[in-house]
């Protein structure tokens, strides 16, 4: 094979449907991270918590969650409860039974226990001299927690936060495998269809790569929203040292006086 065949008719006339793929793993993204964020910090509290059973079955949550494949966790949710006869014949069928139903259970179960440990990491970071600020200022608990700990460790634990939010969206990708039409799922049935791999996999490729530095972007406007005070201080701060740095050049390179330099080179020749 001399050259990467690449069938761009084939790639446009199917960009339609790609792209009510991506649209799939886009509402997927979203609603998990909606739903992870809330589910994240109460896993986090009870994880913190000085109640040790609320602590430790936190812990155990994390633990399985966090080393369990999403892929197996997908599987389990879908084909699995769809085997138990009290989920298959009852209420719960309604969620059981829709594949983008499962998926967003098994996403919003692994997303929540890597999320916990971000938003552990975000709150601890807060200086404890704050939180004495604060109840020395009269704040309760719960307003010193509201007003004062989660913004911070909303802003302190955005980059981790982004890293695992890019992960997560690439990760959607797998969601095909319990009959989910995403973006991975569109693309393989062209392949079937056709029996071109490189084409419809390379568009996938490409839409991803869109998506995911669509969300970059945003978090880089979103951390320059949060942290643009420190930025202005940077930028001052690096204007001062350049002003200091032409003041010490300007006084060495600037010329002796006549007066000055007359007893100088008297001495000299002495």
């Amino acid at each position: 094979m001399s050259a990467l065949p690449f069938d761009l008719h084939l790639a446009w006339t199917n960009l339609p449907a790609m792209g009510r793929g991506l649209l799939i793993n886009i509402l997927l993204t979203f609603i998990t991270l909606g739903i992870g964020l809330f589910t994240s910090l109460l896993v986090t509290l009870a994880r913190m918590s000085k109640n040790r059973l609320l602590s430790g079955l936190a812990g155990a949550y994390v633990v399985f969650f966090r080393g369990a494949p999403l892929l197996i966790l997908l599987y389990l949710v879908y084909y699995g409860f769809g085997q138990i006869a009290g989920v298959r014949n009852g209420p719960l069928w309604v969620i059981f039974g829709s594949a983008f139903a499962c998926a967003i259970i098994g996403l919003v179960l692994n997303h929540t226990a890597f999320m916990v440990e971000v938003v552990r990491g975000a709150l601890e970071a807060v200086p404890a001299g704050l939180i004495e600020a604060s109840k020395a200022l009269g704040l309760t608990p719960r307003e010193a927690f509201l007003w004062i700990r989660l913004p911070l460790a909303m802003r302190y634990g955005l980059k981790a936060y982004q890293n695992e939010v890019v992960m997560f969206a690439k990760g959607t990708a797998v969601v095909g495998t319990i009959t989910v039409n995403d973006l991975t799922s569109v693309a393989n049935g062209i392949f079937e269809t056709t029996y071109d791999p490189f084409t419809p996999i390379l568009t996938a490729a490409a839409l991803y790569w869109i998506f995911v530095n669509i969300l970059r972007v945003g978090f880089a406007r979103l951390d320059r929203y949060l942290n643009g005070h420190l930025i202005a201080d940077e930028t001052q701060r690096q204007q001062v040292i350049v002003r200091k740095k032409r003041a010490e050049v300007a006084q060495t390179a600037a010329p002796v006086p006549i007066a000055v330099a007359l007893p100088v080179a008297r001495g000299r020749a002495l």
